[in-house]
C-alpha cells in the first residue's frame, strides 16, 4: 500500500444528510468490524448525520505474539508497553489515519464535525495524531488505552486541540493495559494543557453499556 492510498474501511452512512464523521480505530488483532455493532447502541440523533469510518489496520507480524501476523497499528515488542515502543509503526499509522481525516475534509465535512476515536492500540494512535494536528477537530475518544512516545509529547504537541475535551475511559480490571498506565497518560496530557474527561468502570479490557452511554452523550455534546 502506498503512503497516500487510503486504508480499507467499514463505513456506515447516516440515514440523513452527511454532516459529521467519526473515524474509529480497533485494537490489536481485531478489524474494522469490531466496533461496527456499537453504532446502533449509541442511539445518536439521526439529525447529526454521522458517518462512521472503521479502518482495518494492516496485517503485520507482532513480536509479543511470537511474530504471528495479525492486524496491528504497530508492533508490540514487550508486555511492558512502555519498553521498546514501535515509534515508527505508531507514526506510520497516524499518517494513514490523517489521510482518512483529510478525505472527510475533502468531502466538505468541517474539521470541528470530525471526531477521532480508538480502542487500545487504536486509541494510542488516536491520541498520538490528535495531539499533533494543526487544526481543531470535534472530539477525541480514547478507550482502554495509553500514550506512546511520551518523551516527545511536549516538543511535538500542537495547541489546536488543547480546548478539545478528550474522553478517556478505562476498566479497573484491565489485564492488558493496566489502569495505572492510562491514568499516568491522562496526567501527562493534563500537564501538557489538554482537557481530560476521565471515566473508569469495573470491567476488563472491553467496553460496557454505561461507557457506551457516556460516549454517546460526549459525541452528541461535541456535535451539538
Amino acid at each position: 500500500m502506498s503512503d497516500n492510498e487510503l486504508l480499507p474501511c467499514v463505513t456506515i452512512e447516516p440515514s440523513s444528510e452527511h454532516k459529521a464523521s467519526i473515524i474509529w480505530l480497533h485494537g490489536l488483532g481485531a478489524d474494522g468490524h469490531d466496533f461496527e455493532p456499537i453504532v446502533p447502541e449509541l442511539r445518536l440523533n439521526p439529525e447529526l448525520g454521522v458517518r462512521f469510518i472503521f479502518p482495518h489496520a494492516p496485517v503485520m507480524p507482532v513480536t509479543i505474539n511470537n511474530g504471528y501476523p495479525m492486524r496491528a497499528w504497530y508492533d508490540i515488542r514487550n508486555a511492558d508497553l512502555s519498553q521498546r515502543e514501535d515509534e515508527t509503526g505508531v507514526r506510520r499509522s497516524a499518517d494513514q489515519i490523517m489521510h482518512l481525516l483529510q478525505a472527510e475534509l475533502d468531502k466538505g465535512i468541517a474539521a470541528d464535525k470530525i471526531l477521532l476515536a480508538g480502542f487500545s492500540q487504536g486509541g494510542a494512535v488516536t491520541l498520538h495524531l490528535a495531539t499533533r494536528l494543526n487544526f481543531k477537530i470535534g472530539g477525541i475518544i480514547a478507550l482502554s488505552t495509553y500514550l506512546t512516545v511520551t518523551e516527545k509529547l511536549s516538543a511535538e504537541k500542537t495547541k489546536a486541540n488543547l480546548n478539545t475535551p478528550i474522553f478517556m475511559a478505562h476498566g479497573s480490571q484491565d489485564p492488558v493495559v493496566p489502569m495505572q498506565r492510562a491514568q499516568s497518560s491522562a496526567k501527562l496530557l493534563t500537564e501538557n494543557g489538554y482537557q481530560i474527561l476521565w471515566q473508569d468502570y469495573p470491567m476488563p479490557h472491553a467496553v460496557c453499556p454505561p461507557e457506551i452511554a457516556a460516549i454517546s452523550q460526549y459525541i452528541q455534546q461535541q456535535l451539538a
